[in-house]
């Protein structure tokens, strides 16, 4: 009959569903929630749990009431569990594994040892203590203790439960062999059950044939085995897959339900599905529904994926074994809608409440598919219903809270393990640690992970890619080589995209010599997989270039385009430059002739890389011999291939080289705009106005419009030599061009105003006063004479400093025309600090802010030194502080006018007091 008593929900468990549902609603919405329709509403606001938003301040204290809330309420269940009838001897039992693990067996002398109390030992999992063989050789240890003790004697049931032991941890050649020893003696004399246990334990080790052999014998004795036994021999055959020797053993056994259960199993397991049915059929009704035989047979029609027969076999047989073996293979199939429909189905008509290991298998399947909202449900109803949690169900809510981000109550819970009974499985670690990192709680995760391999738990590869990730991008390396080392110890798997990563945030560090020992790390352990990633190569060509290793260079772009990979013009570009710089110019012309020889790139195309690496090396030479190579191939150079070469001579200060080969160019064909350009530029950059101003007008004579950049330039050089006449031509002429102000040229004027009034003159002497000129470079007819002129914003910036004007309206004027930037608005800092209007310069420090723009350390450096200029020191010991907490420092001039200040107003404080 199944279950029919239905627990009343507690007060408890009602009072715990409250917060969880409140404050894990949004979450659960996304799992939970049928599919929108076609047109759905806005989507909701992130929940308040969100690790995407900072929470607000009422929000947080909510969360943190409703986080305590939660986690006392899964405390007081679990403690339940801890502290029920069945506690006390659990405790008493682990008291006596930590006495084996501390080799404290004297402690042992005063127990009453009886088959019942070692069968309790051997059969119980010690909550402080790990799994595996640790815990085997512990129980192997009781059992060789006890049984050196005087007036006890093992039984061939403790034999038994030993030879299970062993065959479940796969020692079934631990259990032959002292079978074997066992055979050998005289035991059997003072035995006479004692081939019986032979028996047994061969079967148990997975050897029933040999058993067969030992009741041969027993049979040429005139003995047989009991009815227990012949059952467990019978078993084995066809857990061996003996299913003809099956067969044949059972005809001489007396027919049974626990037989006829065996030979179920076996027909099951040959696919038999329908002999099985028409045999189960054989059995009374209460045997067949509460032995396994159903649910075998139920089980074996799920993973055929038969469930149509399993459900009639289910409504035939309705019990809870048989639905414990439903809800099992539903779980197995994947089919989780149905097996929550059938859990409600059945509370609600008969009662039903699986048990906790159904639950638990449940659960995590549903955490797998982060289904939380039904995962909720479960705890929940398991609570109400008055299941005690195992260790499944404890590390499963652990996990949950994980993943439905309340860390901090999976936390709380995982600290008072010891107390609780929580012993955490590697699942419970995963989660822990993912969790920790993606709150940021890295301190906290390195003692979980560290807690965890103690337990002997590595955490899985997701797990650790994304630990190692983390580590990475906050610089604490340290850890991560060592969490490395740990991990390559295991070698449980390659490790490829963390070793590559780690080898970027080195490089990224500067810890070049260490970043170029990793691939010799990942070589040891045959993690070949690390060059399959393009980052390893870059970051390692990159480490080796700062390092000025560059033999290994041209090896590396080889293999790196062996593994699929395309080197990009910028690696080209820094291998050339480091490998010229060093003059090994041989090995450029091979590596140029390797690639040369490749597919990947146009035989130009890599000419010109080749190009520019040795012109940014400042090696004209090997520019020049590369260039004549590609024509030497048949390749006519291209406009850049051109403007490269030129560019190589310009960088090396070679202009007398650079004149000839533009006259050479110049001579077969009339250069174009990028020509000019490139070259007016590079004559602004090595410092030759004389050349640059004779080529810009050559361009202009000859029709080309320089680019905004040129202009720039030019400007910039003719003003940083004072030759202020050359700048208002260029200027006037920039008008001609029909194009806008930039923000940089401006600002290039303004800086020069600020500097003296030689601009100002020179503007006055050459301005025509009939045709101003206005900041798009265009003539102000009557109706545009409102507008913003260059020549009056210099005019007006440089009166506003004589006359010591407001020059806030012009900074509102300025904005109106050309796209100012922070550097504008330092300028004007700059004009009012020098004007002495302070005030001024504080309105203006706040508009700056308000438009979006950032002060930087010159904004700051600007606002003390004015304020140490004009006396204000209390407003200058005020900024000094604002710039230390915006992690900018002063110049040192400013620091010397601050530090001045600061000893004057020390000496009139002595005085004053004197």
């Amino acid at each position: 009959m199944p279950r029919l008593l239905v627990a009343p929900p507690s007060r408890r468990s009602l009072l715990l569903s409250r917060p969880l549902l409140g404050i894990l609603s949004n979450t659960f919405s996304a799992s939970a929630s049928p599919p929108p329709p076609a047109r759905a509403p806005p989507p909701p606001p992130l929940p308040p749990l969100s690790p995407l938003l900072p929470r607000r301040a009422e929000e947080a204290v909510s969360v943190a009431a409703a986080s305590s809330g939660i986690a006392a309420s899964f405390r007081d269940w679990f403690l339940e569990a801890a502290s029920g009838p069945v506690a006390a001897p659990l405790k008493a039992l682990d008291a006596i594994y930590e006495a084996l693990a501390s080799d404290e067996t004297p402690t042992l002398e005063a127990l009453p040892l009886s088959e019942q109390l070692v069968l309790s030992v051997l059969r119980h999992r010690p909550r402080r203590l790990p799994d595996g063989d640790a815990l085997l050789l512990l129980r192997l240890k009781f059992f060789d203790w006890s049984g050196r003790r005087p007036r006890y004697r093992h039984t061939r049931a403790i034999y038994h439960a030993v030879f299970r032991l062993l065959a479940r941890a796969r020692r079934c050649a631990v259990v032959v062999d002292w079978l074997r020893l066992f055979a050998d003696t005289n035991v059997a004399a003072g035995h006479p059950r004692f081939h019986d246990t032979l028996v047994i334990g061969y079967a148990v080790a997975g050897d029933p044939q040999r058993g067969l052999s030992v009741l041969g014998r027993m049979r040429f004795r005139g003995l047989d085995l009991d009815a227990v036994s012949a059952r467990i021999l019978l078993n084995s055959l066809v857990d061996a897959s003996l299913h003809d020797l099956a067969d044949s053993f059972a005809r001489n056994l007396a027919a049974s339900p626990v037989s006829t259960c065996i030979l179920i199993k076996s027909l099951c397991r040959r696919s038999r599905l329908d002999d099985a049915v028409a045999l189960l059929d054989t059995l009374p009704f209460a045997e067949a529904s509460r032995g396994p035989a159903a649910g075998s047979i139920v089980t074996e029609f799920c993973r055929r994926g038969r469930f149509a027969e399993a459900a009639q076999v289910v409504d035939k047989f309705s019990s809870c074994d048989v639905y414990g073996a439903w809800i099992h293979g539903l779980v197995e199939a994947g089919r989780l809608d149905t097996t929550l429909k059938f859990l409600s189905d059945k509370k609600e008509a008969e009662g039903y409440i699986p048990d906790g290991q159904r639950y638990d298998k449940l659960v995590y399947r549903l955490l797998r598919r982060n289904r939380l909202g039904e995962v909720y449900d479960l705890l929940v109803e398991m609570m109400e219903e008055g299941i005690a949690p195992g260790r499944s169900t404890m590390n499963a809510a652990l996990c949950f809270f994980c993943k439905a981000g309340l860390v901090e109550v999976a936390m709380h819970l995982y600290r008072s393990r010891m107390e609780l009974g929580i012993n955490p499985n590697k699942d419970v670690y995963n989660n822990l640690i993912r969790a920790l990192c993606r709150g940021g709680e890295t301190e906290e995760a390195c003692l979980i992970l560290e807690q965890a391999m103690e337990g002997g738990h590595f955490p899985g590869r997701q797990t650790f890619a994304m630990f190692a990730n983390m580590l990475c991008q906050e610089g604490k390396l340290d850890k991560v080589r060592e969490l490395l080392d740990r991990a390559l110890k295991q070698e449980v798997w390659p490790m490829d995209s963390v070793l590559a990563k780690y080898l970027v945030a080195l490089c990224k560090s500067g810890n070049v010599e260490e970043a170029c020992e990793v691939p010799q790390i990942a070589s040891s352990k045959s993690h070949v997989g690390l060059y399959h990633y393009e980052s390893t190569y870059k970051s390692l060509i990159r480490a080796l270039i700062l390092i000025k290793r560059v033999d290994m260079l041209p090896r590396l772009i080889l293999e790196m385009q062996d593994m699929g990979h395309i080197p990009t013009r910028s690696l080209y570009l820094s291998v050339v430059c480091a490998l010229c710089e060093l003059n090994r110019y041989a090995e450029v012309l091979e590596l140029l002739d390797s690639q040369l020889q490749r597919s990947e790139l146009q035989p130009r195309v890599c000419y010109n890389y080749f190009i520019s690496g040795a012109g940014h090396a400042k090696r004209a030479d090997m520019a020049r011999e590369v260039y004549n190579r590609m024509e030497i191939s048949g390749i006519e150079p291209s406009v850049e291939s051109n403007i490269l070469l030129l560019l190589s001579y310009l960088r090396s200060k070679r202009i007398g080289d650079a004149l000839n080969f533009f006259n050479l160019i110049r001579g077969k064909k009339p250069p174009g705009s990028k020509l000019y350009n490139v070259f007016i530029s590079g004559l602004c950059e090595a410092q030759k106005p004389e050349q640059a101003m004779v080529f810009w007008r050559e361009a202009r004579d000859n029709g080309v419009v320089p680019s905004i950049s040129c202009y720039e330039h030019l400007v910039l050089l003719l003003c940083s030599v004072k030759d202020y006449d050359s700048v208002i031509k260029v200027v006037d002429d920039f008008r001609e061009t029909g194009r806008p102000v930039s923000a940089f040229l401006c600002n290039v004027l303004l800086l020069h105003t600020l500097m003296g009034n030689t601009l100002l003159k020179a503007l006055l002497r050459s301005r025509d006063k009939s045709k101003p000129l206005d900041v798009k470079g265009e003539e102000i007819e009557g109706q545009e004479a409102g507008r913003l002129l260059i020549g009056d914003l210099i005019t007006s910036f440089a009166s506003g400093i004589r006359n010591m004007n407001d020059l806030e309206q012009l900074g509102e004027e300025m904005e109106k025309y050309f796209p100012v930037d922070c550097y504008t608005y330092n300028m004007l800092l700059r004009g009012l600090s020098m004007a002495g209007r302070m005030d001024s310069a504080c309105n203006l420090y706040e508009r700056m802010c308000r438009k979006g723009y950032q002060p930087n350390r010159w904004t700051f450096d600007i606002m003390v030194h004015g304020f140490c200029k004009n006396g204000y020191r209390n407003e200058a010991e005020r900024w000094m502080d604002a710039m230390y907490r915006n992690g900018f420092y002063p110049t040192w001039y400013t620091m010397r006018l601050y530090n001045n200040a600061s000893l004057r107003a020390h000496d009139q404080k002595i005085i004053s007091f004197v």
